[in-house]
């Protein structure tokens, strides 16, 4: 095994409101259009670039010219009901045991319910994210939480149908719109989450340093370094009851309806992005 990193995860343990999970069958839109990051949908997913602009310059512009087109986007799918945001996440009593992490069935720890090996980094500073998360031999009990957003099916069938109909500008908008809908879906219950636990106080005042990471803690998406295994996010759907916002693990372990993410909530306030 890899010795462990540096760091001490001593922090104060939060409180969780409840144990196990809880499902929110309707999200208005409009709650999430804060959360969505207009520079990857407009730079990345639109194909937008800056083109010589200068930032002060291709916001004015992007304000005057694309904002128009998110706009109307999401007055869209208000009528039509397109993306239509759906959410489970929990807390779960846990415990870290070298490389991996514990998750019990109860806050006495008393019956294993699952495990989540990860990856620790072979050099830098050896993280590994049970680092994060008292050991069994501390005798101490934490808490790690859980989530797994969706923006639905038919969200996904209304972009397809463009693409089949050839209206490929269209397809465009909407598939990015979806795309960055559900990570922005992922933001707002990240928040809630953090203000639940009781230090959502923390976070950074705006918007674009929030979603730059300006809070407490992580979120870790599988499928990337820290935790590559796309097959754990099973266990996730498992802990969670996915079937309530009708999410399911399809081949190559991916999520379907595929605008779909789910995550780790790290709570300890070293935990940030790293790569393995």
């Amino acid at each position: 095994m890899n010795k462990r990193s540096a760091i001490v995860p001593d922090n104060p343990v939060p409180v969780p409101p409840f144990w196990g999970a809880k499902c929110i069958e309707h999200i208005p839109l409009k709650a999430l259009v804060p959360y969505i990051n207009k520079t990857a949908l407009y730079k990345f997913q639109w194909g937008y670039k800056p083109k010589g602009k200068s930032t002060e310059e291709y916001r004015a512009w992007a304000k005057q010219e694309i904002d128009p087109i998110f706009n109307r986007l999401i007055a869209q799918s208000e009528a039509e009901n397109i993306l239509r945001p759906q959410a489970v996440y929990g807390y779960f009593p846990c415990q870290a045991a070298g490389d991996e992490l514990i998750v019990y069935a109860e806050p006495e720890g008393r019956t294993e319910r699952c495990r989540f090996p990860f990856p620790r980094q072979s050099s830098e500073r050896r993280l590994c994210i049970a680092d994060f998360f008292r050991p069994v031999e501390s005798g101490e009990m934490d808490v790690v939480a859980f989530h797994l957003v969706t923006v639905g099916q038919h969200a996904s069938d209304f972009a397809r149908d463009l693409f089949s109909r050839d209206v490929y500008q269209e397809y465009l908008y909407w598939h990015g719109m979806n795309a960055e809908g559900t990570e922005g879906l992922a933001e707002f219950i990240h928040k809630r989450i953090r203000s639940e636990l009781g230090f959502g106080a923390e976070d950074a005042r705006d918007i674009h340093d929030l979603i730059k990471q300006h809070y407490r803690g992580s979120r870790y998406s599988f499928g990337y370094p820290a935790c590559p295994n796309l097959a754990d996010q099973d266990k996730i759907l498992d802990l969670l009851g996915a079937e309530r916002i009708g999410v399911v693990m399809g081949d190559e372990s991916q999520l379907w309806p595929e605008d779909s993410t789910s995550a780790i909530i790290v709570h300890h306030p070293d935990a940030k992005y790293f790569g393995v």
